[in-house]
């Protein structure tokens, strides 16, 4: 992977193993081996057991390694798509088996519940190898082979198999349906040094991946379609493939209008503000980097991903414009109190196009209260002035 692509995302040790799922461009480097042969559980067969009563565990032990690939793994787990394992690590570094990375295609294309059905589940796969699929993954194999992942000619899955570039990118091209336009594209030249090595029938698959911005090559211009795939690469590799996916049902798209208090996240959407309940690890990224929810700014664009009625990610896609000063009338809703007993955030509500909408603002520390003071009461019109989204001035009518 690109070293300042690498470099860009730092800090946190907060991630979710629960999940499975993204996309991303050129592959990093690294191919430990996993240990999964010497009984070390994979958690999806302890997950799929649970199935209704899965957990989010928070804080992998082993990511200092990883920090580039934090958001990615973040974001995956929020999606219930790439896991981590049952003594709590997630062996960034580890190769990654094709069963892996069958399963997190499936799971990246939304059919995790087909795949886990009793009906999959049970299916009578027709590989050579069908005895060396594990029994948790046989649903997987079966709604892969229904929705195209395999070739005619696949007569073996070779689940413990480590997954290399070339076959993982060929995978998600798949499971994006876009194999018809890679098949246009098969008499394409590409331009890596090491483009000799890649299989003419796999040309297309390699142009319409780039294409689509999921991977790229390496800083000397070679794409290592044989080098092993980690568990970081693919969870970047399927963070950037599930962007050309339709969104999941449980993420939100919307701005951020109001601070964030007691660890609810105001949202709004299309005029709507929804009060979003925040798990106390949610993973919040802002400009690159994980951030407390403190640091999330009003106007910022979001979007959430929430799990059990809780948010545990959240991705500023836009930043707002925090230097801009504000001047607003509306009615008091509510006002908050820090430990020194002075107003810590106020809320207003205000009638915008038919709707009411409720805002919150912190409150500066030296806070201008002036006007009629003994209405300062919980309905009563009150404008508030000031700047860096933080109130300077309350003026009760």
């Amino acid at each position: 992977m690109k070293k300042n692509l690498m470099k860009k995302f730092v800090a946190t040790g907060l991630v979710f193993t629960m999940v499975m799922g993204g996309a991303s461009a050129a592959f990093a480097k690294g191919n430990d081996h996993d240990d999964r042969g010497n009984g070390n559980k994979n958690q999806y067969n302890q997950n799929i057991n649970v199935k209704g009563n899965i957990q989010i565990r928070i804080n992998f032990n082993d990511l200092k390694g990883a920090q580039w690939a934090m958001r990615y793994i973040a974001s995956l787990a929020s999606k219930q798509v790439f896991e981590g394992y049952e003594d709590g690590t997630f062996k960034p570094d580890n190769s990654v088996t094709r069963i892996e990375a069958i399963t997190a295609a499936v799971r990246l294309m939304g059919l995790r519940d087909k795949a886990e059905s009793a009906a999959a589940m049970q299916t009578k796969l027709n590989f050579k190898d069908a005895d060396k699929i594990p029994s948790w993954a046989v649903g997987y194999v079966a709604v892969a082979l229904e929705n195209d992942l395999f070739t005619e000619n696949d007569d073996s899955v070779k689940p413990q198999e480590e997954a290399n570039r070339l076959w993982a990118t060929t995978l998600l091209v798949k499971a994006l349906k876009l194999e018809a336009e890679a098949k246009t594209k098969m008499n394409t030249t590409l331009t890596f040094k090491d483009a000799n090595k890649i299989p003419a029938g796999s040309v297309g698959y390699i142009e319409e991946a780039i294409e689509k911005k999921l991977v790229d090559g390496f800083e000397d211009n070679t794409f290592r379609p044989g080098q092993n795939v980690t568990r970081a690469q693919l969870a970047a590799l399927l963070d950037r493939t599930s962007s050309q996916l339709p969104d999941e049902q449980n993420a939100i798209a919307g701005s951020v209008s109001g601070a964030v208090y007691n660890n609810v996240l105001p949202v709004t959407k299309a005029g709507v503000t929804t009060q979003y309940v925040l798990h106390p690890d949610a993973f919040i990224l802002r400009n690159g980097v994980k951030v407390p929810a403190s640091a999330l700014q009003v106007g910022d664009e979001v979007k959430v991903r929430s799990f059990n009625n809780q948010v545990v990610f959240v991705e500023v896609t836009k930043l707002a414009d925090v230097n801009q000063s504000f001047d607003v009338l509306g009615t008091l809703n509510a006002t908050t109190l820090n430990a020194q007993g002075k107003i810590a955030t106020i809320s207003i509500t205000q009638n915008i196009n038919g709707v009411n909408q409720t805002t919150i603002y912190n409150v500066a520390a030296d806070v201008a209260l002036t006007g009629n003071l003994g209405a300062f009461t919980q309905g009563h019109l009150i404008q508030l002035k000031g700047q860096n989204q933080v109130v300077t001035s309350i003026d009760v009518k």
